[in-house]
């Protein structure tokens, strides 16, 4: 009965409509993302009011932990591309396998990042800069976010395995309620409300690894008791070297081409802070507005990844290209769209955010500037996820550093020697124009369709 359900969820993914699929998968996919974000922001919402060291102490923490998660992203890509393959090859056995593997290599990559974070929390913080208080309140809350590292892997990994078989309405409803659990979680443990002590800063780590351990929890128990598509037994559980192998094999290059962008976005961030603070404000209000259009591109290209993965596990080869092409090609049309609401009310976007007239034009001159490459964004984020589902990630992950090593840091240096801020903005969009040719350019080369993972 249970494989039954497999081939139902096959069958309605590679055989019904393209539109309808990336529908069923991209919406809860994106919500997920949407719910993943809220957890930093409802943190820093809370810590705000214990003044500016609370805030500078969680957002110097946040930069450390997102190199590290780069980590677990490399399971959940690898994991997506195997199950969605074994799924499309209708190989249910396999599938449960890889999601053994997957709850193996989170653990055991957990326990690393448990001893590191809690053991070195202070000499990272400081290699950072943190000083002081920013650095005594930072230890503290770097300390228990690493104790509860478990909970973040698992669940990834997990989430990663459920996405694969077509699942993604599962980790939505999971992740929305471990968010309402830190919302509440969070205003009792930081100042102390009723009967909790008052934590500050280190409430809202244990805030954040309460409300992730409830939804490990319950995730794990979908895994074992049944409840969704697949059922796994503790007497499974051994290490399966050639399928950890091939799962990371798949995931490095893409947590690497994750790694890189994030040190790239560091270097641009020292490129615009000599320009000034009102630059760096405008700067960073356009990547959050940024952040919030890239979400359907997210959804939708890792329902992409899906349903790539599991069209060439079924062997429709043409049914994939075609996803790919149309999944998009929906993106790009909403890009299109934006971009022309940015370009004609690109002020009164920057206002709802600031003020301040000289913020407020840098950044809408920013904005302008970025959304002119935004077509361009829709192909790059669409197709180069379809290609992590058909297990090419080398591929992307060459272009990537082409593109930022080779065009995006010399032509945002050159450019802002002549234009100034805006020359930022410029090097910027020339470079995702660049990146999205190419990876256009790869996806039509086909050469992902015969990759065997």
């Amino acid at each position: 009965m249970r494989y039954q359900r497999f081939e139902e969820r096959v069958f309605s993914l590679t055989e019904g409509s393209i539109l309808k699929a990336v529908w069923k998968l991209g919406w809860p996919t994106m919500v997920t993302i949407a719910f993943q974000d809220l957890f930093s922001l409802v943190d820093m919402f809370f810590v705000g009011k214990l003044g500016k060291e609370a805030i500078a102490s969680v957002s110097i923490c946040g930069v450390l932990l997102g190199f590290v998660f780069t980590i677990v992203l490399g399971i959940s890509i690898g994991s997506v591309a195997l199950v969605a393959r074994f799924m499309g090859r209708k190989d249910f056995q396999k599938v449960e396998e890889v999601a053994v593997q997957a709850i193996l290599l989170g653990g055991g990559t957990s326990i690393f990042m448990m001893l590191a974070g809690f053991l070195y929390a202070e000499p990272l913080l400081r290699l950072l800069g943190a000083r002081g208080e920013v650095l005594y309140l930072g230890t503290s809350y770097l300390k228990i976010i690493s104790l509860g590292a478990f909970t973040v892997f698992l669940a990834f990994s997990l989430n990663a395995v459920l996405r694969g078989t077509g699942d993604a309405l599962t980790p939505m409803k999971i992740m929305a309620l471990s968010n309402f659990i830190n919302l509440v979680l969070d205003p009792f443990l930081i100042f102390g409300i009723w009967k909790f002590p008052r934590m500050g800063v280190a409430g809202s780590a244990l805030a954040t690894v309460l409300a992730r351990l409830v939804g490990m929890v319950l995730i794990l128990r979908v895994f074992f008791r049944g409840t969704s598509y697949l059922h796994l037994k503790w007497k499974n559980f051994r290490p399966r070297i050639d399928l950890m192998g091939r799962i990371l094999r798949v995931g490095f290059f893409g947590s690497l081409q994750v790694l890189l962008r994030n040190f790239v976005a560091v270097l641009i961030m020292r490129i615009v802070a000599p320009f000034g603070a009102a630059s760096l404000a405008a700067y960073g209000i356009v990547m959050r507005v940024l952040m919030v259009v890239l979400m359907p591109g997210m959804g939708i290209g890792n329902a992409t990844s899906v349903l790539i993965g599991q069209c060439l596990g079924a062997g429709k080869k043409a049914r994939a290209r075609k996803t790919g092409w149309m999944s998009a090609g929906i993106y790009q049309g909403f890009l299109i769209f934006i971009s022309l609401i940015f370009f004609l009310f690109a002020s009164s976007i920057i206002k709802v955010f600031t003020a301040n007239p000289v913020v407020v034009k840098l950044g809408s001159d920013f904005l302008k500037i970025i959304s002119l490459s935004f077509p361009f964004l829709a192909l790059s984020t669409v197709l180069g996820r379809g290609l992590q589902g058909a297990g090419d990630t080398l591929g992307p992950l060459l272009i990537t550093a082409l593109t930022l090593i080779l065009f995006q840091i010399p032509l945002v240096i050159s450019l802002s020697q002549f234009f100034g801020p805006q020359g930022i903005g410029m090097g910027i969009s020339i470079s995702t124009v660049i990146h999205g040719v190419l990876i256009t350019l790869w996806f039509q080369r086909g050469k992902w369709q015969k990759k065997k993972i």
